[in-house]
């Protein structure tokens, strides 16, 4: 590091330690955002009673309270969990109901996985107790299974796969091994779980097993559970792996709301419901199936930290592998909980974070619900003094969220007419734990986030969660030029969102705006889904004394209060047209270096060059010609961002505009929060209709991770030109619509 960075790097931090306290005074001083002078004072006088009310304690209590037992979606004890949220909300003088929808979810009936040749062995399948885990032992545990697999009796050759990436399978066809009619092994890591069985699948193999491997999350990283946080020998993470890049929600109610007279498709018909057996399996179980392989040595990205020398096999190894599921129609219990607005009542500030777990969950769910209720009760407690928020609020617990979304799919697809026409915003979280402001979302809210993290003290340090979050994004930065362009940057960035929470149907499917809040980054561990994902193992590892569940319910509270009682809705629509300006050059860099690296690669083989050794037996392998990349035209899309940036600065000098009729601020605000569904293509992406946001999606590859301008640098990515081509004029055309709408808004 260069001696004038180190000085101005000392620097920063230090002003960091004390930034609180300039930004407490400053605050006092401070016109909020959508807010007059007077209103301003008021609001922060509001804020600040908001944070008096919040209880560190309270959050550990809940905590231990709603994670003491298994509550899984359809158990009797799912049931009681959200009957005592019920209580709290109406205890906190919320009006507050249950909304019930009947979904299908597997459990599991038969789990079989044997090694059968060269040796044999039987996979133990089962987590041990701990008497450091109070709850480890409990009955009424979901066994370790993936959710949404098929049911499937098969025997194979075993196949060690990797991530089981795409990437992974080019690899394998360079070495002349296909998994057709075979049964993968795949480690967890590098994407979502339920990406694994689908390129299985699309390749051929027959079942799927999923392993944790130390390397990950295992005694690689560090002591192992109870000792230490990270996955033991016998640690196995549970999830779904349905297809929820089609569509989340239950999967025979597509585009409706699961009710119990609600129109269903036959099982075999749902097409996120994947087509061969799978199963997670712990590192003790793996160890003895990969070292039975045979056949070439793994390549070295490939190793993980068994002590064995990782193999591909598909030659002498060989496992039965039996899976069947109890596929029932079970209850999903969402709670919601309003307080009406008293000037906008039909605008609505929704909430949410999910209450059930795949067993105890004390991280993932309840960290971030105890957070959420932790704001109910400040909030209730506001309202008994007095205080009436403009906007209606509604905090929602959803049930079936692991599952892949299943309470607030549901949910969201049975009001969409309703939610249309009065969400202002939705406000996500789910598990919390210790470090730095984890923040993603809508960017026209991009600005709004920026101003709320700037006076939230961080609990370790008492600077901001912003000059926390930025020092160690400096701190962590891989070369000198992106350290001082992170010192030089003074405004928050919110992460685009893809999957994988409660904000989906929300935010990709209806088009509201919306944002996600965490905490993270000094919790690592690998109780994740596990038996071990406890209150002991949380008050251990995790966020030890609360305080952050109490940043948490400060960050989305203040988020909920600001777009409540705003006057003019704080919507900043220059950041998102910033934003997409960077995706739009991404994908057309992304173009550039195809048609370069194409064209490499087909001359280096017409001239015979491009030859590779496949394995130890010196077998060549020779690429297959590339298609050759076309020149695509950005000229479109870019025209239609200068537009919205001429609309941006239009709709903000009439959102700061201080003289603006009652009537007049109305209509504004209702333009504000209906702009973002501008962006939405109603016949939605390619293969996968019910997604229909044209600049943020799950990735069809990818699953929880995001993929920005998906239809354009996903057609670029898979090589279908006219699709990019198509995807290309659509995401103009929408981008065209809202600086349309912004102007016409300006206008009246």
């Amino acid at each position: 590091m260069d001696k004038q960075l180190h000085h101005i790097m000392k620097k920063y931090l230090l002003l960091g330690l004390v930034s609180l306290t300039v930004y407490t005074v400053d605050a006092q001083e401070q016109q909020l955002r959508g807010f007059s002078s007077k209103s301003s004072s008021a609001q922060l006088s509001l804020e600040k009673k908001f944070d008096a009310q919040l209880s560190n304690v309270n959050i550990g209590k809940n905590i231990k309270e709603l994670s003491a037992k298994p509550h899984h979606l359809g158990s009797a004890q799912g049931k009681i969990v959200a009957e005592s949220i019920l209580k709290k909300f109406r205890d906190y003088g919320w009006d507050a109901k249950i909304e019930t929808y009947q979904v299908l979810f597997p459990t599991p009936k038969t789990r079989v996985l044997e090694l059968i040749a060269p040796t044999r062995f039987s996979a133990v399948l089962k987590e041990p107790a701990f008497a450091e885990d109070a709850t480890s032992g409990q009955e009424g545990q979901l066994p370790t299974y993936n959710a949404w697999g098929a049911d499937g009796d098969v025997t194979g050759e075993l196949v060690f796969v990797n991530f089981g990436l795409p990437d992974d399978y080019e690899q394998l066809e360079k070495l002349g091994i296909s998994v057709s009619g075979k049964i993968v092994i795949a480690r967890y890591g590098r994407s979502w779980r339920g990406m694994k069985p689908k390129i299985a699948y699309e390749h051929g193999a027959i079942g799927c097993i999923i392993y944790a491997d130390p390397k990950e999350d295992g005694y690689y990283q560090g002591d192992v559970y109870p000792k230490g946080p990270f996955k033991n020998e016998h640690t196995v993470q549970r999830g779904s792996v349905l297809d929820m890049v089609i569509y989340p929600g239950d999967p025979l109610t597509p585009n409706i709301g699961a009710t119990k007279d609600a129109k269903r498709i036959a099982r075999e018909d749902a097409p996120t419901i994947l087509k061969i057996p799978v199963l997670p399996i712990s590192s003790h179980d793996a160890l003895p199936l990969l070292a039975a392989l045979d056949g070439p040595v793994a390549p070295e990205s490939w190793r993980g930290a068994l002590p064995i020398t990782y193999r591909i096999g598909g030659g002498a190894a060989k496992v039965h592998l039996n899976i069947s599921s109890n596929w029932d129609i079970v209850p999903a219990y969402n709670v919601i909980a309003k307080i009406k607005g008293s000037t906008y009542p039909d605008e609505w500030i929704v909430r949410g974070n999910h209450h059930d777990a795949w067993v105890n969950g004390a991280a993932d769910p309840i960290s971030g619900l105890a957070a959420e209720l932790e704001e109910a009760k400040a909030i209730g407690a506001l309202v008994k003094a007095g205080y009436r928020p403009k906007r209606t609020l509604v905090y929602c617990a959803w049930d079936g969220e692991e599952q892949s979304l299943l309470g607030s799919t549901e949910w969201v697809e049975d009001h969409a007419e309703e939610l249309n026409k009065k969400a202002v915003a939705y406000i996500n979280t789910d598990g919390n734990g210790r470090g730095f402001l984890e923040a993603g979302g809508s960017h026209a809210l991009e600005q709004l986030v920026d101003d709320i993290a700037k006076v939230i003290p961080d609990p370790q340090t008492q600077a901001s969660i912003y000059d926390r979050k930025k020092s160690n994004a400096i701190t962590k930065a891989a070369t000198v030029k992106l350290k001082k362009t992170l010192l030089d940057r003074d405004t928050l960035t919110l992460g685009a969102l893809g999957t994988g929470s409660d904000y989906s149907a929300f935010l990709q499917h209806l088009g509201i705006p919306s944002l996600n809040f965490a905490f993270g980054g000094e919790d690592e561990g690998g109780e994740y889904h596990s038996i071990y994902d406890s209150y002991d193992n949380y008050v251990r590892f995790k966020d030890t004394d609360f305080k952050y569940g109490v940043a948490l319910a400060q960050t989305a509270g203040r988020s909920v209060l600001r777009l409540a009682d705003a006057e003019v809705l704080p919507f900043e629509f220059s950041n998102l047209q910033k934003t997409v300006s960077k995706y739009v050059a991404e994908v057309s860099q992304l173009s550039d270096q195809l048609r370069e690296s194409y064209t490499v690669e087909n001359r280096l083989i017409k001239e015979g060059k491009y030859q590779q050794a496949a394995n130890p037996s010196e077998v060549f392998f020779v690429p297959k010609t590339k298609p050759e990349v076309p020149e695509f035209d950005f000229s479109e899309i870019n025209a239609a961002l200068k537009s919205l940036d001429g609309a941006s600065v239009k709709i903000a000098t009439i959102s700061n505009n201080t003289n603006l009729s009652n009537k007049s601020r109305v209509k504004l605000n209702q333009a504000l929060f209906q702009a973002e569904k501008q962006l939405l293509n109603e016949g939605g992406l390619p293969l996968r209709p019910w997604y229909r946001h044209t600049i943020y999606a799950p990735g069809f590859y990818t699953g929880y991770g995001v993929k920005t301008l998906p239809g354009i640098r996903e057609a670029i990515e898979q090589n279908d030109w006219t699709v990019a081509r198509e995807q290309l004029a659509i995401a103009a055309k929408k981008i065209n619509n809202l600086a349309s709408f912004l102007n016409a808004a300006a206008s009246e």
